[in-house]
């Protein structure tokens, strides 16, 4: 004689737990029945129609194959076997309150703090004002930011260290997710003194590149775009690590600097340096945000991405 194969109602055991067992709405409409003793009232209490609720239990009491409820005049009370049932609902319920309150914290966790890392230009030129906007929308959010070239980024990004980043260079490694959010371009300025700033003919692409210039260090998104440009370079005049610094050197003299449109506007207007105009090459960029292969990013870093795009 073989055993039985036989689940709940009948249902063999590999059916679908979801297929065999009540869902949550149907067993809090069974727990308030038992509270209030009336189906109406239990209905009034979740916001749905005496109809419905009736609908409810019966499809219940079909996938359990058992009666439930008696209705009557006076109102509805549960059988023997529904009393039962209403006690292991009662456990399925507080569980589901359990994981729903752990749920909650964890968002809560999650969207109590951003970290951001941003290469130099971004970092120093656009992200004040999206950071400013992101606090008004949600002002409990700590967000810390580092700033660093567009390759430091990246490994920031791939290591977990940083929920967004935002990088200037010509891509990204594998394992990166990217949307372009703004571009910028990129401009050859010298000092009023340098010979540049009187000539009157553009700057060729090959004499760029054979020019000593003041640059930011390798890994930075300004040298990604100016070698996948030009080719190779010739021997930095001075390397330094932020973009600040290159445009206070080329202030101070030091020679041409290649730096973004976005870092210089203040000194080009008040004739601290001067543009030169370039032929043969254009030099521009697109900005992205980027994160970790795998769904867009969710909670403070959703709505910062979307200020960037409001602002771009």
């Amino acid at each position: 004689m073989s055993e039985s194969t036989g689940g709940v109602g009948g249902a063999p055991p590999h059916t679908p737990l979801a297929h065999r067992v009540p869902d949550l709405g149907a067993l809090e409409l069974l727990l308030g029945v038992a509270r209030l003793g009336s189906l109406g009232r239990a209905a009034r209490e979740l916001g749905i129609t005496q109809p419905a609720a009736s609908g409810r239990i019966r499809a219940m009491e079909r996938l359990l194959g058992v009666t439930l409820v008696d209705r009557s005049p006076r109102g509805s009370r549960l059988t023997e076997a529904g009393a039962l049932v209403t006690d292991w609902a009662r456990r399925v319920v507080e569980a589901a309150e359990a994981f729903d309150a752990g749920t909650q914290a964890l968002r809560g966790r999650r969207d109590s703090r951003l970290r951001v890392a941003a290469s130099m230009t971004i970092a120093e030129y656009l992200l004040p004002g999206w950071l400013i906007a992101l606090r008004t929308q949600r002002p409990d959010t700590a967000v810390s930011l580092l700033a660093g070239n567009s390759t430091a980024v990246a490994e920031r990004l791939l290591s977990g260290t940083a929920d967004l980043g935002f990088v200037e260079g010509v891509g990204v490694p594998p394992g990166l997710d990217t949307a372009v959010i703004a571009h910028d371009r990129l401009v050859v300025v010298v000092p009023p003194a340098h010979p540049w700033a009187r000539r009157r003919r553009p700057v060729s692409a090959a004499e760029l590149a054979g020019t000593p210039l003041i640059l930011r260090e390798e890994g930075s998104g300004t040298r990604q775009v100016l070698v996948a440009a030009l080719g190779e370079l010739a021997r930095p005049l001075i390397e330094l690590s932020s973009t600040t610094a290159v445009k206070a050197a080329a202030v101070g003299g030091a020679g041409p600097a290649v730096l973004s449109e976005l870092a210089v506007g203040e000194e080009l207007a008040a004739r601290r340096l001067v543009a030169v105009p370039l032929r043969d090459v254009t030099l521009t960029r697109a900005l992205r945000a980027a994160w970790p292969t795998g769904p867009r990013p969710t909670g403070p870093a959703r709505d910062l991405l979307a200020l960037t795009r409001s602002r771009g």
